[in-house]
């Protein structure tokens, strides 16, 4: 990514404690505009700490998270929120709604007309490989775990959010799924252009739908760069997740 594209995330510094424990130390980050950055870590090394700090689900205990230059803190919370999308493993469909209500939350809450949602939510499904008239009024009791997860990406989408934040989305599906969704979401994300912060624990994940991936262990951001790089580094931890990596996988494009 150019220096010289604008950067959408800024990380200052920042930390993060809780009962006098440290999940986050003193983190430095530029997330430019229009690319997909992937957190790669072990559970416990802080990933979805700096996601929930980018939304203001959580504070900076030291230190500055900006969006789009301005501080998570100066923002209205629930303003900054809805301008970013935010897809977890768990999904967290609403059970009692259908799947085009389940989307069409956000939009709704924009105060957008009746027909706009509508069209909406027949372009999200669409754009998510699910048939509007089949999936539309269907409840999510009624989806298998990929349809579920395919929803809760377009409902993350729905109100054309520049930022999307995805934590370990497709962890739970089965490999065959998780595939079809990872390469799915590729295309989406190159053809979107949007901000994308991923977390995930699978290094195989990262290479596939990283620009970049910065390792995190223990709260800090031990390294950040191209896959390339990643594949150079000498820090442990890095070393011990290239010994998981399938060589012959790997995709440096």
């Amino acid at each position: 990514m150019s220096q010289a594209a604008e950067i959408a995330v800024e990380f200052r510094d920042v930390s993060f404690q809780i009962n006098r424990r440290s999940l986050l130390c003193q983190l430095n980050l530029a997330i430019y505009q229009g690319e997909a950055i992937v957190l790669l870590g072990r559970s416990g090394s802080g990933k979805t700490t700096t996601l929930k700090l980018i939304n203001h689900l959580l504070i900076p205990t030291s230190g500055q998270v900006l969006v789009n230059s301005r501080p998570t803190t100066e923002w209205d919370a629930i303003k900054l929120r809805r301008s970013i999308g935010y897809v977890i493993q768990e999904i967290g469909l609403f059970p009692h709604f259908s799947v085009g209500e389940n989307i069409g939350i956000v939009p709704s809450l924009e105060k957008w007309t009746e027909n706009q949602i509508q069209e909406r939510v027949n372009e999200m499904l669409n754009l998510v490989g699910l048939d509007p008239e089949i999936f539309a009024q269907r409840y999510p009791h009624q989806l298998s775990g990929g349809q579920r997860q395919r929803v809760g990406v377009a409902r993350a989408l729905a109100a054309d959010p520049p930022i999307l934040l995805m934590d370990e989305p497709f962890g739970a599906l089965d490999p065959i799924t998780r595939l079809e969704l990872q390469q799915q979401f590729r295309y989406l994300q190159r053809q979107l252009g949007k901000t994308v912060i991923f977390v995930t624990h699978d290094i195989q994940e990262a290479f596939f739908l990283g620009n970049r991936i910065g390792l995190m262990y223990e709260g800090s951001l031990v390294t950040l760069g191209t896959k390339a790089e990643l594949l150079q580094s000498q820090h442990p931890e890095a070393q011990a997740f290239i010994t998981c990596l399938h060589r012959e996988d790997i995709d440096m494009d």
